[in-house]
């Protein structure tokens, strides 16, 4: 398995460095449009690689997806932590019941637990 994971990494590199031979151009990247420079009082604009255009761009589409998933999954979280608090305040109420000599008060709780 780890062999699988190491080619499977292997051409995703080597696809990622035959996107940045291919795209090394440089282009500029405009912050604001021509119109409203007169207000903005730093440089607007940068020249960069494209390949370096594209990997941000692919890098914050992931980091926006990974964001997007973990707040729409917050709801699944909080519930399965109220369910372990619920599960360890119910184990110690159990506990409480029980007897200090390893019997149970209740008939109940004897037949869950296996001692009758």
């Amino acid at each position: 398995m780890r062999l699988i994971r190491y080619a499977v990494l292997a051409v995703i590199a080597i696809c990622l460095l035959v996107i940045a031979l291919a795209n090394r151009g440089d282009v500029t990247l405009n912050l604001l449009p021509g119109e409203l420079l007169q207000f903005w009082p730093f440089a607007n604009s940068v020249t960069v690689p494209l390949y370096a255009v594209i990997f941000a761009g692919i890098a914050m589409g992931v980091l926006l997806g990974f964001v997007w998933e973990w707040v729409r999954e917050h709801k699944h979280r909080a519930e399965a932590s109220r369910a372990k608090k619920e599960a360890v305040k119910l184990q110690r109420e159990i506990k409480k019941v029980q007897k200090t000599d390893g019997t149970t008060a209740d008939d109940v709780l004897a037949i869950v637990d296996g001692t009758r």
